[in-house]
């Protein structure tokens, strides 16, 4: 019998950076309608979620024909939300996919569905994207990720790691060494979900302001799947243009 997994996409209205955000307008739709329409694309999701805390959300998933959530504003993440819209449905794993990758490839979300699908003692799983430039290494916003050699996830950090002791080789490029950045999509087991939303916020994830780390300090292993496709983010007004452009050459291809 196959195990019956749901997506959640957490879309929050009140983003500090940028309120508003799963609305904006992206080639006449709002964004959060790109990454809905994407994950229903994906062939290993049986169900999908948008797990909301703003009536105007609900309201545009609905006329797209998607279905919404209602959860608490108060809610600390979107893990909790993810957890709170899951709570009375029945599955077996479900996917995390972040409201804010209107770019998102529907195959990359099967790759991260499957490394639960093939291996029963896999609790927690998300995907990596080996990195390009130096920039990304650089930048601390980019979450970087050490593997083990069977893909289990050593450690997530803001810093460059691991950390290059001939600083020079750097100049070389990225072939001194694999560097991987992390691409925010999860899978979980969902009694695993229920757990891991209910551990208080750990010394690391603290510290770094990265909830990954919570499951790996209690010692919970993360299996991570390579993917080819490089996560684009809408953070900032700048990005929701530059989506735009890449959305209009896209089409004038086609």
């Amino acid at each position: 019998m196959g195990k019956t997994v749901v997506a959640v996409i957490p879309a929050r209205y009140a983003s500090t950076r940028f309120p508003g955000k799963p609305l904006i307008d992206l080639g006449g739709k709002p964004m959060i309608v790109h990454v809905l329409h994407r994950v229903q694309q994906a062939k290993l999701i049986d169900r999908v979620l948008v797990a909301t805390d703003d009536e105007r959300i609900r309201s545009a998933v609905e006329s797209a024909g998607g279905e919404a959530v209602m959860t608490d504003s108060s809610l600390a993440s979107g893990t909790d939300r993810v957890q709170a819209a899951v709570q009375g449905i029945p599955c077996d794993v479900v996917a995390n996919v972040q409201g804010d990758e209107p770019l998102i490839e529907p195959e990359q979300i099967d790759e991260a569905i499957r490394i639960l699908l093939d291996d029963e003692s896999v609790q927690m799983g998300t995907l990596v994207h080996q990195l390009s430039n130096l920039e990304d290494l650089f930048n601390p916003n980019v979450a970087k990720v050490v593997l083990d050699q069977q893909g289990y996830a050593l450690y997530f950090s803001r810093s460059v790691v691991p950390f290059i002791r001939e600083q020079d080789r750097l100049e070389e490029g990225l072939n001194v060494h694999p560097f991987y950045k992390h691409v925010g999509l999860y899978v979980y087991r969902k009694a695993f979900l229920k757990q891991y939303a209910g551990w208080q916020p750990t010394a690391l994830e603290i510290a770094e302001k990265l909830e990954q780390l919570r499951a790996l300090e209690n010692g919970v292993r993360i299996k991570t799947a390579i993917t080819r496709w490089e996560p684009v983010c809408v953070d900032t007004p700048e990005d929701a243009e530059r989506v735009r452009h890449m959305m209009a050459v896209h089409s004038e291809r086609n």
